[in-house]
């Protein structure tokens, strides 16, 4: 039998960069091959630098933030002929700003298309395939703004939450199948997240933040464990976390509005 089909199989999507190169980086050191999709070539990139690691790497260019992009994935899943043994649905997307004066629609319908819908669309695919054989583990990437109101990121921290609850809920319901799934929930963490949403000059984008490799350390280690969430990162983002699970939503609004407003970086 070709070796690489004794290795187990792992899927990361938004593993060009950040948290997703990173939890596929743990994947690869761990002994497993992998699947990896983006938008954009530079997936190829990453293949290649993840492949150096002596594994076997598969891509996929798709737009997950469209039904044809996440059943590209999945047919690519299927073509394989290979069982899912891990996913981490990581792809996903901010947008930063006052929601009624500042905000565009179409970027906060794509946030959402890509962060939740695409979500829902893959795990309905892959889910079904897991239970069949009775063994997966799935890793969806939430974030601590899922615990608290998120006011100049709103949609995002609205998204964000709805991932944590999907994800506690559908490990609730396969609790007697030999499949685990796990939310993992990372504060602010040194990607080009913050840039790419449009807030530099926010305070979280302008202070330091966690490294993505140790957010997707204890993500990979807490799935790895079947544990049913972790807040990844740093001993502050782990506290800031565990203290917006007690205290009230309009003082959680009130502290994130003080990182996420616009400007806030120069007060």
């Amino acid at each position: 039998m070709n070796n690489s089909f004794t290795r187990p199989l792992a899927v990361v999507t938004g593993a060009s960069n950040g948290i997703g190169y990173e939890l596929a980086k743990q994947f690869a050191r761990n002994g497993f091959d992998l699947l990896i999709t983006s938008t954009g070539d530079s997936i190829n990139k990453a293949a290649h630098a993840l492949a150096e690691l002596g594994t076997k790497v598969e891509t996929v260019e798709a737009d997950l933030a469209t039904y044809d992009g996440v059943e590209k994935l999945y047919k690519q899943i299927q073509a394989t002929g290979r069982p899912v043994d891990a996913i981490a649905i990581n792809a996903g997307v901010g947008v930063g700003g006052d929601f009624a004066r500042e905000t565009d629609l179409k970027d906060e319908l794509n946030l959402i298309n890509l962060n939740v819908v695409s979500a829902v669309h893959l795990a309905k695919r892959v889910v079904k395939d897991m239970v069949d054989r009775d063994r997966g583990r799935i890793l969806f990437t939430s974030s601590i703004a899922a615990l608290m109101p998120g006011p100049f990121e709103a949609v995002y921290a609205a998204s964000k939450a709805f991932i944590h609850s999907f994800s506690e809920a559908l490990r609730n319901e396969l609790k007697d199948t030999g499949v685990t799934v796990t939310s993992l929930m990372p504060g602010p963490t040194d990607t080009n997240f913050f840039h790419r949403a449009g807030m530099d000059d926010t305070r979280v984008g302008a202070n330091e933040k966690d490294d993505p490799a140790q957010v997707a350390k204890q993500g990979f280690e807490a799935l790895m464990a079947g544990k049913d969430a972790v807040i990844a990162g740093s001993l502050k983002t782990k506290i800031q976390g565990n203290v917006s699970k007690v205290l009230p939503d309009t003082a959680n609004a009130e502290q994130h509005r003080q990182l996420t407003e616009p400007g806030s970086a120069h007060k």
